[in-house]
């Protein structure tokens, strides 16, 4: 294989910060992702990070947005939202009370995704779920 060939995938798509657009970004995961299955667990935790860029960064603010990419190998989909930022603290995962109707979310996600990974910037946060397609990768979390 040629050193600048690999045989991992990548998409991306950008979205206006408005609530309707969580839906697409699913309907468009799901697409990439028809024939794996991985694709609804994708598509979850799609739905669940472009709410939160939403619901707690300047991305759902006027003239925000929030970026989405999905990286696909035979070994891994990883699934990425970057918001626009606009908040003191990063996103992070909180184990709340099941009746907790809020600041359940990243912690659905790390429940699904065998890895959860949050990079901070000057211009936002981006949130990272990898799914392995073979758990002997990296092993569930319990």
């Amino acid at each position: 294989m040629h050193e600048y060939t690999s045989t991992a995938r990548v998409w991306g798509l950008s979205c206006p910060g408005f609530p309707e657009e969580v839906s697409r970004a699913r309907r468009w995961t799901r697409d990439i992702l028809r024939d794996s299955p991985l694709a609804d667990d994708a598509e979850l935790i799609v739905s669940e990070l472009s709410a939160n860029a939403i619901l707690h960064t300047a991305s759902g603010q006027e003239h925000g947005s929030f970026h989405l990419a999905v990286a696909v190998s035979a070994q891994v989909v990883a699934v990425s939202v970057t918001d626009d930022g606009g908040t003191a603290t990063a996103p992070k995962v909180e184990h709340q009370d099941q009746d907790a109707e809020h600041g359940r979310g990243l912690g659905m996600v790390s429940a699904i995704a065998h890895r959860v990974v949050v990079h901070d910037s000057d211009q936002g946060h981006t949130v990272t779920a990898e799914l392995f397609a073979d758990t002997r990768l990296g092993g569930h979390p319990c």
